[in-house]
């Protein structure tokens, strides 16, 4: 069904949410897509095998709501559940929620009438952070009107990646773009957004960027988080997933923009590292072996890291000096503990002028 409103054709919406043990986040969220000021929506609740209420809640949606359906599906994890929306999907252009977050009231309409207005295969726009409790972090991800309708490409390399995040939830897709190319989130490895994303981009021929903020994303801080992903399967999982993309760019000829994919990714998985906590020494030396390869990319790619601290850890992870850099990592570890979570996340990203520096001079 297409619906009118102002005289133009409204074509459809279909928003994805992949559930999974959320039955304390997923109403909120659900209802955030409901009451959007954009009308013609197909909200797909895809329950990944939930444990708790979150299944009966979906059905429960389905029953009150038209525009929402529900697919229970065997636990297969959000990359299966998101390609289980994909498959399902109906509209003509594509958005991913997780079942945890939740949108402003007016988030698909501009980024529906941009997409239509640039005929672009995607659109990219702003974000906001907010705390367990829903409470927003005080700016935007992006504070940037000067990217005001900014059209991304692949070439620019030092503008581009800087609103390019990896994520797939502050994004619209047109569904045809999708399907030309058979997109599909790649099974049984995390940094599953990342892989899609870039595939996306690179293939993309027309991507633009809106300042409005369209998303809430729930930073959760839950002692369990950290028991649970950043375990050894969780880093053996990351490099396969930083491999897959390395090859993407590579095969593509385009390493000159993968190495700014490559220092954001490069901060964020040894943060990561740092702060899993729980790992023996054993582990985190199982691991680091592991990444080694990666970490040698820094000098391959010529990327400097975003702290002269860090390059002294990573020049000693590449030299094989593993005890050395876990004892220097729970030292970082311990101080981490005393931050707000906003100077953590901080703390780990490269910051704008990381990227300026990486700029290869003619």
């Amino acid at each position: 069904m297409i619906f009118s409103l102002g005289g133009k054709n409204m074509k459809k919406v279909s928003v994805i949410v992949p559930v999974y043990n959320v039955e304390n986040y997923l109403e909120e969220c659900v209802n955030s897509i409901l009451n959007q000021t954009y009308e013609n929506l197909e909200i797909i609740l895809v329950d990944d095998g939930s444990k708790d209420s979150s299944g009966k809640m979906c059905d429960v949606f389905t029953q009150k709501y038209e525009n929402v359906k529900c697919v229970h599906k065997e636990n297969g994890g959000l990359s299966d559940a998101r390609n289980h929306g994909l498959a399902n999907a109906t509209g003509d252009y594509i958005m991913f929620v997780d079942s945890d977050d939740y949108l402003p009231e007016d988030s698909i309409r501009p980024m529906v009438e941009e997409i239509e207005k640039r005929d672009a295969d995607y659109v990219v726009a702003n974000y906001q952070n907010c705390n367990d409790d829903g409470k927003l972090w005080e700016k935007p991800v992006f504070n940037l009107e000067k990217y005001k309708n900014f059209k991304v490409t692949i070439k620019d390399y030092e503008d581009s990646f800087y609103i390019m995040n990896s994520a797939v939830w502050n994004k619209l897709f047109r569904k045809s773009f999708l399907d030309e190319y058979k997109m599909q989130f790649v099974l049984g490895v995390p940094a599953e957004d990342a892989i899609f994303t870039m595939n996306c981009f690179i293939k993309s021929k027309n991507v633009y960027y809106i300042p409005n903020v369209v998303y809430y994303y729930r930073q959760r801080n839950s002692a369990s988080s950290i028991s649970t992903s950043c375990n050894i399967k969780y880093f053996n999982g990351i490099s396969k997933a930083y491999k897959i993309i390395y090859d993407l760019f590579k095969e593509n000829n385009e390493l000159e923009f993968y190495r700014f994919f490559y220092a954001k990714s490069m901060t964020y998985i040894f943060y990561k590292f740092v702060d899993s906590v729980l790992l023996t020494d054993e582990e985190r030396i199982e691991i680091l072996t592991t990444m080694r390869w990666f970490y040698k990319l820094s000098v391959e790619l010529d990327v400097p890291a975003c702290q002269e601290s860090l390059g002294l850890i990573i020049r000693k992870i590449i030299n094989g000096d593993y005890r050395d850099t876990i004892d220097i990592c729970k030292v970082i570890a311990e101080v981490r503990t005393y931050m707000p979570i906003e100077i953590k996340e901080t703390m780990s990203k490269p910051q704008r002028e990381m990227y300026s520096k990486m700029m290869k001079k003619d």
